[in-house]
């Protein structure tokens, strides 16, 4: 009887190890199985100050704490930022008031200039029509000059012989004398209004000296406006960089890594922190290429991560690389002299994950994978 007993559980043992031995055969021919698994992100960045350096006064993030995109996590001292931006408002202030005092300036001689151009313009035409006209008058004393001086002539000889009166010859003398005093005056008219028309000729050159100042204020205005563009852009700059001093996430994520404590100086683009983007983790698996077959983009994957025993996470192959890993390591093998030891190659294969706690997974943890054959 008891040796019945016996037989009959080695049978049914035999029968348990059997059923599992089947069911495990079933289960390798319909899933690959590996264990050379890891969780990796595309969006993992080393995030540095831009273009400033400087003393770190604030960091506001610690390592796993969450962040916000836009959000600020790290400051620098910006007073030497600052200070030089005060300078340059200074000096561009400075500049401009010195522009708007040039301007005014430029202002009053152009409407001066003007002014003295049409005075002078009349004032030309106005005497040279009086010297003309004097001119005309002196030709007609001349000629009655001349015609009084040959009666004077005359009477005087006619006087000598005592055949006019005394009172008729100093008549024509007079005549004579009136006639010369008049061209005298005529004369001093001209002389005169020839030295008003030298002086306008003065006020000319005056207007031509005055054109040529505004030309040099002109120029003076036009390197003033060059140069407070020239600071307006060193500004904005300086205004850049201030901004750059508040260093800020790129998009929502994790802070894998703190590299710098508060006090410790930075360069431009020195690591300051590494985030990891929100929910970018997928897994990497390094498929041996014996296990190739049946393993197509689409296929459904279950995966456990050794920190998680007690979790699955799901997921599908979204790639697989053309090329296997070895072919891009450091080192590649040498088989040119047809020299090497046989391996497996691994073929790496990108799992996106569909299902499963996003906010437990890690870069760098290791698990195990099975992806449905087709």
């Amino acid at each position: 009887m008891k040796k019945n007993i016996g037989l009959f559980v080695v049978l049914v043992l035999i029968l348990i190890f059997a059923v599992f031995a089947i069911r495990w055969i079933e289960h390798r021919m319909k899933y690959v199985i590996s264990d050379a698994v890891f969780v990796e992100t595309d969006y993992l960045s080393n995030l540095g100050f831009n273009r400033v350096s400087g003393k770190i006064i604030q960091l506001y993030k610690k390592e796993g704490d969450a962040v916000k995109a836009d959000e600020t996590i790290a400051k620098i001292d910006d007073t030497d930022y600052k200070i030089q931006l005060e300078n340059i408002n200074y000096e561009i202030e400075s500049l401009k008031q010195q522009k708007s005092q040039l301007e005014n300036q430029l202002s009053r001689i152009i409407q001066e200039n003007e002014l003295n151009q049409k005075i002078t313009s009349l004032t030309t035409q106005e005497i040279e029509k009086k010297i003309e006209s004097l001119s005309a008058q002196k030709s007609q004393v001349e000629a009655q000059i001349e015609k009084a001086k040959k009666d004077e002539e005359r009477y005087r000889n006619l006087l000598e012989k005592g055949l006019v009166p005394k009172a008729k010859y100093e008549e024509i003398n007079t005549q004579l004398k009136v006639l010369l005093d008049q061209k005298k005056a005529i004369e001093k008219s001209i002389s005169e209004l020839n030295l008003s028309k030298a002086k306008s000729k003065e006020t000319v050159e005056l207007v031509k000296t005055q054109g040529q100042v505004s030309k040099e204020i002109q120029d003076q205005i036009s390197a003033l406006e060059n140069k407070i563009l020239a600071l307006t852009k060193q500004k904005e700059d300086l205004e850049n960089q201030i901004k750059y001093t508040e260093l800020k996430s790129p998009y929502n994520g994790i802070i894998a890594k703190k590299y710098v404590s508060i006090g410790d100086i930075v360069k431009a683009g020195q690591p300051v922190y590494a985030i990891v983007k929100e929910n970018s983790f997928y897994i990497k698996v390094l498929l041996e290429e014996t296990k190739l077959s049946g393993v197509k983009v689409g296929n459904k994957a279950y995966i456990k991560l050794d920190a998680y025993p007690d979790k699955t996470f799901e997921g599908v192959v979204e790639s697989i690389d053309i090329a296997s890993a070895a072919k891009f390591a450091l080192v590649p093998r040498d088989i040119s002299a047809g020299e090497f030891t046989k391996l497996a190659q691994r073929i790496p294969v990108k799992i996106r994950i569909t299902k499963g706690d996003m906010g437990l997974l890690r870069v760098g943890l290791g698990g195990e994978v099975e992806i449905e054959k087709k």
